[in-house]
């Protein structure tokens, strides 16, 4: 599938918009203090606890150490863990699926209603 120049211009403007709110420019694991620290392109730096993000808690020291940045600086990668964060999403407190950071699913009947009448899940019907 080939892509037209106006979809090229279409991303072109996408990544540059996304490029404002600031990018990866280096990432690395603190040890002592088991978090994930970036750089970002606008000076800020992030940090968030291993434990918290989807694939990486429990990972060893090792597996943690070793941080891929995407060529846009947009996707950080574990590769020993097969783990990604979006950076975008990061910058939005976003750091696993819905499902990892609500905790999984839920573990009774009880929990399901009061989950469907929050809207969290659909009732069921029947």
């Amino acid at each position: 599938m080939a892509v037209t120049d106006r979809e090229f211009q279409q991303a072109k403007k996408r990544l540059s918009v996304l490029h404002e709110a600031g990018y990866a420019v280096s990432a690395h694991y603190d040890r002592r203090a088991a978090r994930i620290v970036v750089n970002l392109s606008t000076g800020i730096e992030l940090a968030f606890p291993v434990r918290l993000a989807e694939g990486l808690a429990g990972a060893s020291a090792t597996d943690l150490a070793e941080i891929e940045i995407s060529s846009a600086g947009l996707g950080l990668h574990w590769p020993r863990l097969d783990a990604d964060i979006y950076v975008p999403a990061l910058l939005q407190g976003v750091i696993g699926s819905k499902h990892w950071t609500a905790g999984g699913k839920a573990h009774s009947r009880a929990k399901a209603r009061e989950n469907g009448r929050k809207g969290v899940r659909p009732k069921h019907s029947g």
